[in-house]
């Protein structure tokens, strides 16, 4: 399968009807600490949100959520693995992407055939306290021989400067959080994003 080369993630439907407008055609929505019902009506609302512009949400995480409003993609961490039915999940028809950060997470998720994989962090990233320390970009090109013909994406500390250096070492899609959310203005961000990544080239 092909992938967008542009990624950001969301925690709302709001944001999905902003950056979805400004060109983003692949946004994950990942949403914590909420209770089921509130869970499912936020999917349900950045589905119809991402459709409406032609795009395409990734459901983060919540699985049971997805299958319910009918979305086509999940995305699952490590831990996230440990519970899912990902048999569920592919009787559904849904495609399913997973994060990996070493050998033995990327061997476990190449286990679940999964239509990408995520490595990370690929720079030092504030956003979450985490056990890996930056993969660097040489990192990328060797996941990149591991994934075979899987679109690979790069996450963590990238910024629109950082990004076409990652897909320049391998990687076919670049996913952003902070560099776009927390910028001064989101929607400029991710046409300055979309811009960039059309002009890496192939």
């Amino acid at each position: 399968m092909s992938i967008a080369r542009f990624y950001p993630i969301v925690d709302s439907a709001a944001w999905v009807a902003r950056l979805a407008p400004a060109g983003a055609r692949l946004i994950q929505l990942r949403i914590k600490d909420r209770d089921e019902a509130a869970i499912l009506a936020e999917v349900r609302a950045a589905l119809a949100a991402a459709a409406a512009a032609g795009a395409q949400l990734v459901v983060n995480d919540h699985w049971r959520a997805a299958i319910e409003a009918g979305a086509d993609f999940v995305h699952l961490g490590q831990e996230d693995l440990d519970g899912a039915d990902v048999a569920a999940i592919r009787a559904r028809g849904i495609r399913l992407g997973v994060s990996t950060h070493d050998h033995a997470e990327l061997d476990r998720a190449l286990g679940t055939d999964p239509d990408y994989v995520a490595l990370g962090p690929i720079y030092p990233t504030t956003l979450k306290v985490m056990r890996f320390g930056p993969q660097g970009l040489e990192r990328i090109g060797e996941w990149r021989r591991l994934v075979g013909r899987r679109p690979l994406v790069a996450i963590g500390g990238i910024t629109l400067e950082r990004g076409p250096l990652c897909l320049a070492a391998g990687a076919d899609c670049v996913s952003v959080v902070s560099d776009v959310t927390g910028h001064a203005d989101p929607e400029a961000r991710t046409r300055a994003w979309v811009a960039t990544v059309e002009q890496a080239g192939p």
